[in-house]
């Protein structure tokens, strides 16, 4: 009836579970990390002034998104070579001839795993999710001057009817957001009537004040300075700090936050919505990693069978993250339900792999 089986055999089974899968995912995030580079510096150093320093600051922003990425192939590859060795050596033989099902063989993986799935969310929430955001504000200005503020946003693009505006950099939330180096491209019917440039805007409740402003107009070809000009009457704060919301830049807090945010400006958030369910669902995926690669523990090792065993298991884990990228993929295209696009491949996987787990061992 226990589920577990002996203290001391799910210690040697979990530690060695571990072990080979951080050591997968160390020689992955290398690998990875250095073809990375190898087709990144040459743009980190196009920018004047750029210096190794920038090049180790892209390294500390790039690896947290590389290890994430990495981490669940690593559990997938560490689970056939813990269960491939166990096989290889008889110790799986000698656990079914002591009396232990295939379930109970299973169970310190996954528990193991359970682990590994829980320091997967906190580490995207914590680490992953600031790094991805800076990292992508760096890259909107060119690999410059990195902004200071967590709260900004680079190179914002609005449209206002006819009209374009575009913000350099956009900083704070609310009433209190601050636009800054601002083009506003004034169209009508027959095209470009006036391109506007400013330092600043402030929002007033009502209406966009703009500073130190610079006005050209097309069809006479005049400039025209003015200190401040007054502009979108029907602009709202949210269109610049809602314009462009990335999930892989906020955190399960923030990105709900933000969905809610939408949804009281009427916007849509399907989209959002898929990804805020797949914070969850990620870093579980890790769980199925064991119950898929099973095939590869059992079976005669002297069969010849071993090796096309951990092939099938490898299959198998490598097709859930096929179907998961594509469910998330119709989610984001509002053809999947979020909820579904999030959850269904890991409920559909999670019952194809008890399903062998059964026919076959139990």
């Amino acid at each position: 009836m226990n589920f577990f089986p002996s203290r001391t055999l799910s210690v040697y089974m979990a530690r060695m579970f571990l072990i080979r899968v951080f050591s997968v995912v160390a020689l992955l995030v290398v690998v990875l990390m250095s073809l990375d580079l190898l087709g990144q510096s040459g743009k980190i150093f196009a920018y004047p002034g750029n210096g190794e320093a920038e090049l180790w600051t892209y390294t500390s922003l790039r690896l947290p998104q590389i290890f994430a990425f990495a981490l669940p192939f690593s559990v997938l590859l560490g689970t056939l070579i813990t269960l491939a060795t166990l096989n290889q050596n008889s110790e799986v033989v000698s656990m079914k001839a002591g009396g232990l099902s295939a379930h109970q063989i299973l169970a310190p993986l996954i528990l193991a795993s359970m682990g590994v799935a829980i320091v997967s969310f906190l580490f995207n929430e914590i680490v992953v999710a600031p790094a991805t955001a800076r990292l992508s504000a760096w890259e909107k200005v060119e690999f410059g001057p990195i902004p200071e503020a967590s709260n900004v946003r680079s190179r914002v693009w609005v449209r206002d009817g006819n009209n374009l505006i575009n913000a350099r950099t956009v900083i704070g939330n609310g009433r209190s957001v601050l636009l800054k180096d601002i083009t506003v491209y004034n169209r009508s019917e027959s095209g470009l009537s006036s391109v506007i440039q400013a330092d600043e805007g402030r929002y007033g409740g009502d209406i966009w004040t703009l500073s130190t402003v610079t006005r050209f107009d097309v069809a006479s070809g005049t400039e025209q300075k003015l200190e401040t000009l007054e502009i979108g009457g029907n602009l709202t704060p949210d269109q610049f700090t809602l314009s462009d919301v990335s999930a892989d830049a906020l955190s399960f807090p923030e990105l709900r936050s933000a969905i809610q945010q939408l949804k009281e400006a009427g916007r849509p958030t399907a989209k959002l919505e898929a990804s805020l369910w797949h914070k969850l669902s990620g870093p579980l995926s890790v769980v199925l990693m064991p119950l898929l690669g099973a095939v590869a523990a059992f079976g005669l090792a002297r069969s010849g069978q071993l090796f096309l065993r951990a092939v099938i298991g490898m299959a198998l884990g490598f097709t859930y993250f096929v179907a998961d990228n594509f469910a998330l993929a119709m989610g984001n295209i509002g053809a999947y339900p979020p909820f579904l696009a999030a959850w269904a491949p890991f409920l559909l996987f999670f019952l194809i792999g008890e399903t062998v787990l059964v026919r076959t061992e139990e």
